[in-house]
């Protein structure tokens, strides 16, 4: 069982950063880098915010090519699916969770007392933080042997099946069973946010009178997302008959 621990505070971060050394199998040999990508902007400056941008880029690269390399035979669509699947705040949230990373973080009074060191999305932008910290530290292979590390077994435990099995495919199976015409797709915004794009698409099924608007950080996301409240909305439909 794990113990569970206060909130960090500057006088135990010496002592908590060896812990956190010690579970990642790195050392810094500048050890101001690993305080600045675990300081959330609440503390002060310098900050993780930038940190977390370089992380994210080295997060979706190195897990990218670990679904190439294990599952070479899908198609582009089906590894962006399971990129999508691996590379979003609840399970970065999870894997640092693991590594117990909220007890190293530097937060403001007024993060601490709203338990900030446990929620997801502080979380998941202090472990990318974490990667481009190492990358920046020693370079990108370190930074990718941690990572392989931490996801190793999630990704090795997925269920292809049940993974691929997504909301756009369930929409199709669930339309062609009903001898019904296939959806249809449009961009209908595409915008620029917090150093990170998104994409709005629109899911149409005009036989239906049925549509829907999803976004995500790609079109394929984005797609989905769509695709996701048109199926809910045509089951619903159809318990309704």
């Amino acid at each position: 069982m794990i113990e569970k621990k206060t909130a960090p505070t500057q006088s135990s971060y010496p002592l908590n950063s060896q812990l956190l050394e010690k579970a990642l199998g790195y050392s810094f040999v500048d050890s101001s880098l690993l305080k600045q990508a675990l300081t959330h902007r609440s503390y002060g400056v310098p900050n993780n915010e930038k940190f977390e941008f370089v992380g994210d880029s080295i997060l979706n690269y190195v897990i990218a090519r670990m679904l190439w390399e294990q599952f070479a035979e899908l198609t582009e669509g089906d590894l962006s699916l399971l990129r999508a699947k691996l590379v979003n705040q609840l399970v970065l949230a999870e894997v640092a969770k693991g590594i117990q990373l909220g007890d190293y973080l530097w937060l403001g009074e007024g993060e601490i007392k709203n338990k900030g060191f446990d929620r997801p999305s502080m979380l998941a932008d202090a472990l990318e933080a974490l990667f481009a910290a190492i990358c920046f530290d020693a370079d990108f292979i370190a930074s990718e042997k941690i990572i392989r590390q931490l996801f190793d077994l999630r990704l090795s435990g997925m269920d292809l099946a049940l993974q691929i099995k997504d909301a756009k495919t369930m929409l199709q199976e669930t339309l062609q069973s009903l001898h019904l015409s296939l959806p249809k797709y449009k961009v209908t915004d595409q915008v620029y946010r917090a150093n990170k794009q998104w994409f709005s698409v629109e899911c149409e099924i005009s036989q239906l009178s049925l549509c829907a608007t999803g976004k995500g950080h790609s079109k394929q996301l984005a797609e989905q997302a769509a695709a996701k409240v048109v199926l809910a909305k045509l089951k619903s439909n159809l318990l309704c008959k």
